[in-house]
């Protein structure tokens, strides 16, 4: 099964749910931290066996000895990657989208595709936590194809845990598409609930099933818990405002050794996710 960690914005705590929950699984369980902008679940997890893969996208590069400076990259390119500039085109790697098209209308065939790191997608193990996680390398702003390299490290058949990037753009889309189940991570204050309604438009548009937790849920107002009584969203678990989390976190360790009992409460609400059928709410 695979159970998507997301929020509306950042900051809710949903990499410190993810590793919790991987932490409470009874079997064997792949995390996978989606954030590839900011990737930071290695911090709670000190894994062995390190591995490393760059992640490269393919771009054109331009034969000028074979270039006719006749346009036609630049115009079919919708991303601004190719620019013509009546002797030659010019190539700005950074924009471009890798869909090809600029290859296939070229007449005499100057554009050939070379590869382009990106980034990086690293691995380790943490006792039954296989941990994979994207890194984007600096300067680079497409983080989809990293995403997708690392959702191709999910074994078929397994638990599957996927720490989403915050927000409800294309990156956090491209997360949570084909997971089972999605909980969205929130916090009872005026950004977390508008946030939180966006997230909640976003999954039931992707008619994605899922279900709600409340981190600090005892640090604002009831405006969260109001919105999920009147749109019949379930609250998976509420996690309440302690300065033993924080100073837990601050040293880089989970919330399940900072909080007693609380991996009971992780693991049921693991179970009952993990029970549903596909297409349920919990």
């Amino acid at each position: 099964m695979k159970i998507a960690i997301a929020s509306g914005k950042g900051g809710t705590g949903k990499t410190t749910i993810s590793v919790a929950l991987a932490l409470v699984a009874p079997q064997p369980v792949h995390l996978l931290d989606c954030d590839v902008e900011e990737p930071n679940a290695h911090i709670f997890l000190r894994v062995e066996d390190e591995d490393s893969i760059p992640v490269t996208v393919p771009v054109p590069r331009i034969d000028e000895g074979k270039c006719l400076a006749c346009g036609k990259c630049a115009a079919i390119c919708q991303f601004n990657a190719i620019v013509s500039l009546g002797s030659k085109a010019l190539v700005f790697p950074e924009l471009c989208h890798s869909c090809g098209g600029c290859a296939m209308v070229c007449p005499s065939g100057a554009i050939t595709e070379t590869g382009d790191t990106i980034g990086s997608i690293d691995s380790g193990r943490y006792g039954h936590i296989t941990l994979v996680q994207g890194r984007m390398n600096v300067g680079h702003a497409m983080s989809g194809p990293i995403i997708r390299a690392v959702k191709r490290h999910a074994p078929f058949g397994g638990l599957t845990i996927i720490d989403c990037p915050p927000g409800t753009s294309c990156p956090m889309i491209m997360a949570v598409l084909d997971a089972d189940y999605v909980i969205l991570v929130t916090e009872p204050t005026p950004f977390g609930l508008n946030d939180l309604k966006l997230a909640v438009e976003t999954v039931r548009e992707l008619g994605i099933p899922f279900g709600v937790v409340v981190n600090r849920a005892d640090a604002g107002d009831s405006r969260v818990f109001d919105y999920c009584t009147e749109e019949e969203i379930n609250i998976l678990l509420q996690i309440p405002q302690d300065r033993k989390v924080a100073e837990a976190y601050s040293r880089g360790e989970s919330i399940v050794a900072a909080v007693p009992g609380l991996d009971g409460s992780l693991r049921t609400l693991l179970q009952r996710v993990e029970l549903q059928p596909k297409g349920c709410q919990v």
